[in-house]
C-alpha cells in the first residue's frame, strides 16, 4: 500500500510533467495548452453523457427490483474517470478515458469484479443455505434463550 500511494503521489506526476513537456516540445507550448484544453472540455462533456446513462441505468435497474451490481460498477468508472479527467496531464487523460468509454468500460469492470471479489466477506445468503466466509462454511450454534430473572 505504502509503495502504490508513492506511485500516484510522486511518480504519476513526475511522468505528467514530463509527458507535458515532451509533447510542447514536439508540437509547440500553444498547441500543447490548446490541446490540454480540449481534452478538458471533450472529457466533461463525455462525463457528462456517460454519468447520466450510468444513473439511468441504475435507477432502471433499481426499479426493475434487480440488484444493480453492473450499472453501481459502471458509474463507479465513470466518477473515477472523471476525476482523472479533471487532472491535467495526458497519461491520467487516457485513463480516464479509458474508464469512461462505452466500449473499454466492461473490460474494466471485469478487472473490477475480480479485484473486489477476491476481498469480499460474505455474511450470509439470500438463497437461505448457510452463508460462507471466504470458502468456509459459517458455524450455525444452536441454543436457547435463557431469561436470567426469574421472576419475569
Amino acid at each position: 500500500m505504502p509503495l502504490l500511494l508513492f506511485g500516484l503521489f510522486i511518480v504519476v506526476p513526475v511522468v505528467e510533467i514530463w509527458l507535458i513537456v515532451q509533447v510542447g516540445q514536439a508540437i509547440g507550448v500553444i498547441p500543447t495548452i490548446a490541446l490540454l484544453l480540449l481534452d478538458g472540455f471533450l472529457g466533461s462533456w463525455l462525463v457528462r453523457r456517460e454519468g447520466r446513462r450510468a444513473w439511468a441505468a441504475l435507477r432502471a435497474a433499481s426499479a426493475a427490483g434487480r440488484v444493480p451490481a453492473k450499472e453501481a460498477a459502471d458509474g463507479a468508472l465513470v466518477l473515477v474517470g472523471g476525476a482523472l479527467l479533471l487532472a491535467p496531464g495526458f497519461l491520467t487523460d487516457a485513463v480516464g478515458l479509458i474508464c469512461i468509454l462505452p466500449l473499454t468500460r466492461p473490460l474494466l469492470r471485469g478487472a473490477l469484479w475480480r479485484f473486489i471479489s477476491g476481498r469480499v466477506v460474505v455474511f450470509g445468503s439470500v438463497s437461505g443455505r448457510p452463508g460462507r466466509r471466504r470458502g468456509r462454511p459459517t458455524e450455525v450454534i444452536e441454543g436457547e434463550v435463557v431469561d436470567e430473572d426469574p421472576q419475569r
